[in-house]
């Protein structure tokens, strides 16, 4: 499912506009960047968490070469499904 046909989904169980639908989903993904992006954690009981995670910096191997790579250090961020989650996957 991609990002339009999941504001499609939302807009009908909402009883809501495309637009509005658009509009909500949006906000919703911005506000869970900003979040990550201050470091705090996101969670949504019954869904999951959403945490920045730090990779520190390690030494990788070029595919083509074989030689020795340094991969900088980065963020990431990681998500931990929730029960409700998991029991609707299973």
């Amino acid at each position: 499912m991609r990002k339009p046909e999941l504001a499609a989904a939302i807009a009908e169980k909402a009883d809501l506009t495309k637009d509005q639908a658009n509009r909500v989903l949006n906000a919703l993904l911005e506000e869970i960047s900003n979040a990550l992006n201050r470091k705090d954690s996101v969670t949504l009981v019954g869904f999951g968490t959403f945490v920045q995670r730090h990779r520190g910096a390690r030494t990788g191997k070029n595919p083509q070469t074989g030689q020795p790579v340094t991969i900088k250090a980065s963020n990431t961020v990681a998500f931990k499904p929730g029960k409700a989650l998991k029991d609707a996957v299973n």
